[in-house]
């Protein structure tokens, strides 16, 4: 009976595993047909589009799936258009929270979206109700392996970009909003392509949390990551080290 449960606990988490696995594929493949949409399907018209096959190259994607996505956006099997929708709220504790969603159908996402606030204790609010906690600015991640700091941070400012930093994901180059596009092209151009390249929200100031609140909130960002129509969940929280140790985080 031990090996068995074994092989099933074994079997469980795998399936875990694929089904976040193919959720992310599911957000990149959305992504990559936004993007084609708002230009040219050609990457190299495209910076969008590139950043977005990047980012499916960095996540093994396979190409079928890339190919499939392409297809879609070209109008060549059902037409689904995405739209671009925020939702706005407060999480356990106060946290502010913004959820950025690629949805067919905004009433869907918006009833599952309250669904998840109300179930773990938030509250969903209006449009513009807590992005005030927050900074719009650009985002863009080289893997560490193929550049060097030096490398990446003279390219950086020659683009206009407002710091580098070494992170466990690679060099992380950020910029304002406004200078977005010119560094992302630039650093594309000079550099070839990031793991990641995107607008992001980051907070002004943070929430601190208590134990009972982060494992709630967690529980939250996690049913709010699950679904299908939202591409990034965004938090102004802050765990000490003591309460992320009894956490097991």
């Amino acid at each position: 009976m031990a090996g068995h449960s074994q092989f099933k606990n074994i079997m469980h988490r795998k399936g875990a595993q694929d089904a976040k696995r193919a959720r992310m594929f599911a957000k990149i493949a959305r992504e990559i047909m936004v993007a084609a949409r708002s230009g040219l399907p050609d990457p190299s018209s495209n910076p969008r589009l590139r950043a977005a096959l990047a980012s499916a190259r960095s996540a093994n994607m396979p190409k079928d799936n890339v190919e499939r996505a392409l297809k879609r956006a070209l109008g060549g099997e059902d037409g689904t258009v995405y739209e671009e929708v925020r939702y706005e709220g407060y999480g356990p504790g106060g946290v502010a929270i913004i959820v950025e969603s690629l949805t067919d159908n905004r009433n869907r996402t918006a009833s599952e979206v309250r669904s998840c606030f109300n179930k773990y204790g938030g509250n969903l609010g209006e449009t513009g109700s807590v992005s005030f906690c927050f900074e719009r600015i650009g985002l863009l991640n080289f893997g560490d392996t193929k550049f060097n700091f030096d490398q990446v941070f003279e390219t950086a400012v020659e683009a206009g970009a407002d710091n580098v930093e070494a992170t466990p994901e690679g060099l992380e180059v950020s910029c304002s909003m406004d200078a977005f596009a010119l560094v992302r092209d630039y650093l594309i151009e000079n550099l070839g392509d990031p793991l990641q390249a995107k607008v992001v929200w980051r907070p002004l100031t943070t929430t601190a949390c208590d134990e009972d609140h982060a494992k709630t909130l967690l529980k939250l960002i996690d049913a709010l990551e699950d679904n299908d129509d939202i591409q990034n969940v965004y938090a102004n929280f802050e765990i000490s080290d003591e309460v992320a140790q009894k956490l097991g985080l």
